[in-house]
């Protein structure tokens, strides 16, 4: 089958980089989605082990579409009895971009009766009751081309299933573990999170560091569909394999608000990661570390709720701690225009990342490299 990956903008060389890990090779990236081929195996493997990847979608066709009547034809043309049964619960996904057919609404009502016209035929029945496993059919219009997937996900995959309490501002799992990969971060460096909110950087450095697989605790839609065998199990177990469970683990996280803090220690150990992170409450300014050659990964405040002078300040003071740590690297996460002026100088790395639609840049300032002393 033709997989399909998307992701959020910026985040596809880190998706490309884990899926080369994953033993897939060099995948191409287009508009936002990496594309391979794979089986049901591969589909249960991408859904459990991804960490930044937003979902897996079967891709079922790709063809030049301007009016209703030919994407009628298109839809109608593929091989939905494949993949869908008579009571598969329909849902409808669609997006278009730079094309003849806006009417995003529109465009999957057409399709939906284009596959459900052809159901009908293929199955022999006079009706779909609509009443069984959920299926998402996605179509996405892109310079007059409809691209046609199912979705074998459901849920995005930023829904690890630990993060259950709410809290302000929430960074989305996925972009959490992008940042992580993309850094220098590795299992036995020394590691800080000095803006933990609900915890999700730590919970995704101490994942990423122990190898265990983002979503192997959660379902997904492709598992309930009668086309799929019952590959999840045995990918589940490869999961439980591969995970690192002797490497000892130097994570910190602090906030300022004990709020946060208590939420983050409850979902780190709903992630069950709690005891390799220690969580305070805390003022960034007072974080010093005897440790050395560590790693810094925050996504500080952007100034919603915060006067311009304060956020200057706090950026300003944020980069006189990090200075204080000569040996250690930092990265953060910021839609702040003025960060790299006052945090102090600018990044050596720097990369435009999108968190909740809203353009930041991830910055990266590398520490002293360690001597073959102290290595």
């Amino acid at each position: 089958m033709d997989l399909l990956i998307p992701c959020a903008a910026g985040v596809e060389a880190s998706v490309k980089r884990q899926l080369n890990s994953l033993g897939y090779g060099d995948c191409p990236a287009i508009n936002g989605r990496i594309s391979l081929a794979g089986s049901f195996f591969d589909v249960a493997r991408l859904n459990v082990f991804l960490r930044s990847g937003e979902r897996v979608l079967i891709k079922l066709g790709e063809v030049p579409v301007s009016t209703f009547e030919e994407l009628y034809d298109a839809a109608f043309s593929l091989p939905w009895e494949e993949f869908l049964s008579a009571h598969s619960l329909i849902r409808m996904d669609g997006k278009s971009f730079q094309s003849k057919l806006g009417a995003v609404k529109a465009a999957g009502g057409v399709v939906k009766k284009a596959v459900v016209d052809r159901l009908k035929e293929k199955l022999g029945v006079r009706s779909l009751d609509e009443r069984g496993e959920r299926t998402v059919v996605g179509v996405s219009l892109f310079r007059d081309r409809a691209t046609f997937t199912l979705d074998t996900s459901g849920e995005g995959l930023h829904k690890r299933g630990y993060r259950t309490l709410a809290y302000e501002a929430p960074l989305k799992e996925t972009i959490a573990a992008a940042m992580i990969e993309s850094s220098i971060y590795r299992a036995g460096k020394p590691f800080a999170d000095l803006f933990c909110g609900s915890g999700t950087i730590p919970v995704e450095a101490a994942l990423y560091a122990l190898n265990i697989a983002p979503n192997a605790r959660r379902g997904f839609d492709f598992e309930k569909w009668k086309c799929a065998p019952n590959v999840l199990p045995q990918v589940r177990q490869e999961a439980e394999d591969v995970r690192d469970r002797h490497t000892k683990l130097s994570l910190f996280a602090s906030d300022i608000s004990e709020e946060a803090v208590s939420a983050a220690r409850y979902h780190a150990k709903r992630a069950g990661v709690g005891e390799h992170i220690t969580f305070v409450c805390a003022d960034m300014r007072k974080f010093s570390s005897e440790e050395r050659f560590g790693v810094l990964i925050s996504n500080p405040p952007y100034g919603e709720r915060l006067k311009e002078d304060d956020l200057f300040a706090l950026y300003r003071d944020f980069g006189r701690m990090y200075r204080a740590l000569p040996d250690w690297s930092c990265y953060f996460l910021s839609a702040y225009g003025q960060a790299e002026r006052a945090f102090g100088g600018r990044a050596q790395k720097r990369r435009k990342l999108f968190n909740a639609n809203l353009a930041c840049g991830f910055y990266g300032y590398l520490g002293a490299k360690p001597s073959v002393a102290d290595k």
